[in-house]
């Protein structure tokens, strides 16, 4: 059975978000299809990506011409023209595309993207905006949201669990969240993260991944 995430991609519409999109899933291996209505823009990408090619994508018709349908994923990354972004989204619907990635630029914008076919939406500049937010507040190192109310932080453990291991330390009583892999900062440069058990004791300076709901971590990430 084929790999599906090396399957090739279609991302249409090449602007900040598209581009970079495109760009790293061609690091990674993966074939891609960038499609954009600016000759300008095609033609700067042309070095960088293998398939690139200048179409309106609302037009069902040039998609269909550029093998579109052919595809199973696709990205539907059109910045700020929400009409034109809500059209091709319900075309790649049309034409039979499986698993379709849509850029969003506010929740409204999302809700409708959804009806009208995308099965996953993103909405970067509020997803960045939160998560610098939480980066700026308490001892976050690193913030990512993984569902509505439940997230993975990296921190450095606060002063009352240091010293001793963590079936010791009533974390999930206290704060109700999980130390769930530690780097330890007394291994250097080298140090990598590791499964974190009962008998971890963290020190000062290490790193830890954190999971739990998004008001406990907040509270975790307070404590001294």
């Amino acid at each position: 059975m084929a790999n599906i995430h090396n399957e090739p991609v279609v991302v249409l519409g090449l602007g900040r978000f598209g581009s970079a999109l495109a760009m790293e899933l061609v690091s990674r291996g993966t074939e891609v299809l960038g499609i954009d209505s600016s000759n300008k823009v095609v033609r700067e990408l042309a070095g960088q990506l293998a398939n690139v090619a200048t179409a309106d994508c609302t037009d069902i018709e040039a998609l269909r011409q550029l093998g579109v349908p052919e595809f199973r994923r696709a990205v539907m990354a059109i910045g700020t023209d929400i009409q034109a972004s809500i059209l091709t989204t319900a075309l790649l619907t049309d034409l039979g595309i499986t698993d379709i990635w849509a850029k969003a630029l506010n929740p409204r914008h999302a809700d409708i993207l959804r009806r009208v076919g995308a099965h996953h939406v993103v909405l970067p500049e509020q997803d960045m905006g939160e998560r610098v937010a939480h980066l700026l507040s308490g001892r976050m190192l690193d913030y990512v949201e993984v569902d509505q109310d439940f997230a993975i932080i990296k921190a450095k453990p606060p002063r009352d669990i240091v010293g001793m291991p963590l079936r010791e330390s009533r974390l999930r009583s206290k704060y109700g969240v999980t130390v769930v892999a530690v780097k330890s900062e007394a291994e250097g440069s080298d140090a990598r993260f590791g499964y974190a058990t009962a008998d971890t004791v963290l020190m000062y300076g290490d790193h830890i991944l954190v999971v739990g709901s998004i008001s406990d971590l907040e509270r975790f990430a307070e404590a001294d």
